[in-house]
């Protein structure tokens, strides 16, 4: 082998190392933001309204002198933005002397004697007049006025950037959402006996906020599906990804179902898909896949001694490595302890020291403390996940040995996980211009829902 392709092996040895690594956390869904679960009692117009000892009603005790007695109070939290929407109700207990009570979303830097949507960087919906005030004094017109024993919500939908509000589980309307940084849900009450309980989560909603999020699902789905394609395209990039992991039989029964489809499906070299590079060493790939994936490590190991010995000809590459730990991971899986032991002081020892290698092998090891190692910290080793990473790594390094492998990516990833990635990163760039509001794209789902079942 010459060096070029040393330094190559190298690479994707070293990529697939990092992958085992970050497997240990793969499972970890990123911190949940924290949710508005009560009213701020501190950053209120405390001197006309009384906050129930829950923080969860409020009532307007004062008597109405001046347009600037209002009673508001926000959520001590503002709305949520990781996500597709975020809503909140109030019920209207008594709509009092005058029924000037509003809904809305407001900065942190609101004046907290005015009604939101009456100043900047605020919105609301006001039952006396039904207007929708977004910063100005003048209101516009948007929907019914509401009172006593109503029950009115306030959403954003981070998907849209709006506004909506609803009035007894029904949608009034909804409006661009202009303003930037965070929003506290807030509500105010502006006459004498005024009195409101809101819901923050705490109890059912009467919105049906899990259709409503089903149906702006179903927009984007529509909207995608308005794309125009290229005939064929979606069954050449299954294809293509069957033939880039060695899936050889699932690419058979896929073959075979495509040409019993009226008419039959044409795979046609075109539009930029080559086969010839992801179809190099297909049937030696799917036996090594198999072997990794039913644990025979040994059988694997001697098969690539056979049929690539330079991928495994040095003791100390990432690939021998990560190769070695899966043979120690599947000794300890079936309970052979003495085995493992003996076998990790010969093999894993040689790569003690090692920075690169120090914090997988302290996890293998690891796996031998614990009765149940399945439940520990270190369990994700015994995952079906490790080993598609291991038979993933030895995929790659056969495509690297093709004389005609154009690039370093080719290796890597199959044609529908690139384009996936170009998904993520316009999906990335599209929340980036939202201000990172909305639902996040997370490829690995994408990917481990799809690649991780038994092809």
């Amino acid at each position: 082998m010459g060096s070029n392709n040393t330094n190559k092996n190298q690479d994707l040895g070293l990529y697939f190392l990092e992958m085992a690594r970050a497997s240990s956390s793969m499972g970890v869904e990123d911190e949940k933001e924290e949710s508005p679960m009560e009213l701020n009692t501190i950053n209120s117009s405390g001197g006309f309204l009384v906050v129930s000892p829950d923080k969860l009603s409020v009532k307007y005790t004062s008597v109405n002198l001046h347009g600037h007695d209002v009673g508001v109070v926000q959520a001590n939290k503002p709305a949520p933005v990781k996500r597709l929407i975020y809503y909140f109700e109030i019920y209207v207990k008594d709509a009092g002397a005058k029924g000037q009570i509003a809904i809305g979303f407001t900065s942190e830097t609101f004046k907290m004697r005015r009604q939101p949507g009456w100043e900047a960087n605020s919105c609301g919906y006001h039952g006396d007049d039904g207007l929708l005030y977004r910063g100005q004094g003048k209101g516009d017109t948007f929907g019914p006025t509401f009172t006593s024993n109503d029950t009115i919500g306030g959403g954003i939908n981070y998907a849209s950037q709006e506004f909506f509000f609803t009035k007894n589980g029904a949608v009034v309307g909804a409006v661009f959402k202009d303003i930037k940084g965070p929003l506290f849900p807030t509500i105010a009450v502006h006459s004498l006996n005024e009195e409101v309980q809101v819901n923050f989560g705490q109890k059912k909603f009467a919105f049906d906020l899990k259709e409503y999020e089903a149906q702006e699902r179903m927009k984007q789905q529509m909207t995608i599906e308005k794309i125009s394609l290229p005939p064929n395209v979606s069954h050449r990039l299954v294809r293509s990804y069957l033939l880039h992991y060695g899936y050889e039989d699932t690419l058979n029964s896929f073959d075979l179902a495509g040409k019993s489809t009226v008419p039959p499906i044409s795979f046609a070299q075109e539009n930029g898909f080559d086969e010839q590079d992801i179809v190099y060493a297909l049937n030696q790939r799917k036996t090594l896949r198999q072997l990794i994936r039913n644990g025979e490590i040994d059988a694997a190991f001697a098969k690539l001694h056979n049929w690539y010995p330079w991928i495994v000809q040095e003791d100390k590459s990432s690939t021998c490595f990560l190769l070695h730990c899966q043979k120690f991971i599947e000794l300890v899986r079936v309970g052979a302890l003495e085995e493992a032991v003996k076998y990790g002081r010969v093999e894993l020892a040689k790569f003690f020291g090692l920075d690169e290698f120090e914090n997988l092998v302290q996890d293998c090891v690891a796996l031998l403390a614990y009765e149940k190692p399945q439940e520990s910290s270190v369990g994700y080793l015994l995952e079906d996940s490790q080993r598609e990473i291991v038979a993933d790594m030895v995929n790659a390094m056969i495509l690297s040995t093709n004389p005609n492998a154009k690039d370093f990516h080719g290796c890597l990833h199959s044609y529908l996980e690139r384009l996936l990635r170009q998904l993520t990163a316009c999906c990335l760039e599209r929340r980036s211009m939202n201000g990172d509001q909305g639902e996040a794209f997370r490829l690995h789902r994408v990917l481990n829902s799809g690649k991780k079942g038994k092809c």
